[in-house]
């Protein structure tokens, strides 16, 4: 999974992002509410919010999200225990508020129970399977295929929206991160991802992106 956390308590913040990558979480890590609301639209599956931070606050930051996406699950996490203020974060949106101090475990499993892929797990030809909750390829000899991080970014895209185009901008904004590629580097990292899939699992749209087929 993508996690976008927003936290300006630099040890907090390092202390999250380390139990969630020991999880093998893709996290990004914002301290600044602007700097964060520019990265909302890079294909996270679930924020992770402050309240008090430079910039925009949580709160606001949340409200912003919600005007563009009503579904990706949202967890304030904050010390203000006032109920004004729990009520207006799930006014806002929020899915989840998690009052510090908190043990890690709590976050993990609010996150596990949130935002984990609702798809798990999908049979492709030839007997190839993939988990995306545990970013596994298995071939049709049950020998687990490796994959490089953009690949497996692309493929839980490609999963989670099964027989649906993905334009190159998406494919930019959630595999790199909103960092600007170009369309061959795309073009690329497909053909990469290509010789590792059954043929024809990954389809071309026209030249503007791509589709994974997928019967079910």
């Amino acid at each position: 999974m993508k996690l976008l956390v927003l936290e300006d308590n630099e040890r907090l913040a390092n202390l999250i992002v380390e139990a969630l990558e020991q999880k093998k979480y893709h996290v990004d890590l914002f301290s600044d509410g602007k700097l964060a609301l520019e990265a909302i639209d890079n294909g996270y599956d679930c924020f992770i919010l402050d309240i008090n931070v430079p910039g925009m606050d949580g709160l606001s930051l949340l409200k912003e999200i919600r005007s563009m996406d009503d579904a990706t699950p949202a967890i304030i996490i904050s010390a203000n225990v006032e109920l004004d203020t729990i009520q207006e974060a799930y006014s806002k949106g929020c899915d989840e508020y998690l009052k510090k101090p908190f043990y890690m475990y709590e976050l993990e499993t609010k996150i596990e129970r949130l935002c984990k892929p609702k798809i798990c797990l999908i049979a492709l030809p030839d007997g190839f399977t993939y988990s995306m909750e545990h970013e596994q390829l298995v071939d049709g000899s049950g020998e687990e295929v490796k994959l490089a991080k953009k690949e497996i970014l692309l493929l839980n895209l490609f999963t989670k929206n099964l027989n649906k185009n993905i334009s190159f901008e998406r494919i930019e904004q959630y595999v790199w991160g909103g960092e600007l590629t170009t369309t061959e580097n795309i073009r690329a990292l497909v053909k990469r991802l290509r010789k590792k899939l059954p043929e024809d699992t990954i389809e071309n749209q026209g030249g503007i992106g791509y589709r994974l087929n997928y019967e079910h």
